[in-house]
């Protein structure tokens, strides 16, 4: 175990290593519908906000930010999210008018945030900002736990992996493949959970 601690420091900065652990390990819980998610993706938030801003990733360095704002929001209404304010928030569909609106928002934000992005010496302004604007939507969505949040996602990551590996930043690269694969696991898990509630309602 040990050499493969070493292994992973010496080839990996030590900071991006702690944000990747950490992150892995908010997705995992999140597919799982644990509460400890929250605490575990303020943590990833955090360290992830210094690695970009190293890497001159602006965009993403806002968004873990905001991230951290969304977590503890999560967090609150994963626990007090349901009908009568107390018990726990149940998983949703959204909406397809809800759904082209959020549509809208990202081609709009993502065409913003590029612009400013770019003034400000951003690499890659727009694929930036496009994954930035995504991933607000997706972790709101995903805070009111809307299936649908994990679709966003995986688009999210497919995009992400080549933008991290253009930007040498292969660990976190290597991180959003497996976020591809976690998300179509908890986009499944999460649409098993929504048709166990109906039936449930049903019953």
């Amino acid at each position: 175990m040990e050499s493969l601690l070493d292994t992973l420091l010496a080839t990996f900065p030590p900071v991006e290593l702690v944000a990747a652990v950490f992150t892995l390990a908010c997705v995992w819980l999140t597919i799982r519908q644990n509460l400890w998610c929250w605490p575990t993706g303020l943590v990833g938030a955090g360290v992830y906000a210094v690695v970009f801003f190293q890497a001159r990733l602006l965009s993403d360095a806002a968004l873990q930010v905001v991230f951290i704002v969304l977590q503890v929001y999560g967090w609150h209404h994963w626990l007090y999210g349901g009908k009568d304010g107390r018990n726990t928030l149940p998983v949703s569909d959204i909406a397809p008018k809800e759904a082209a609106l959020w549509a809208a928002v990202i081609a709009a934000g993502t065409v913003l945030v590029g612009r400013l992005t770019t003034e400000m010496g951003a690499a890659l302004p727009y694929w930036d900002a496009f994954t930035t604007v995504v991933s607000l939507v997706a972790q709101y969505l995903m805070a009111r736990k809307v299936v649908q949040s994990f679709l966003l996602w995986m688009t999210v990551d497919v995009v992400a992996v080549g933008i991290y590996a253009t930007k040498a930043l292969y660990l976190t690269a290597g991180l959003y493949a497996v976020f591809l694969c976690l998300a179509t696991l908890g986009y499944l898990n999460w649409r098993r959970a929504r048709r166990l509630q109906d039936r449930l309602a049903v019953a």
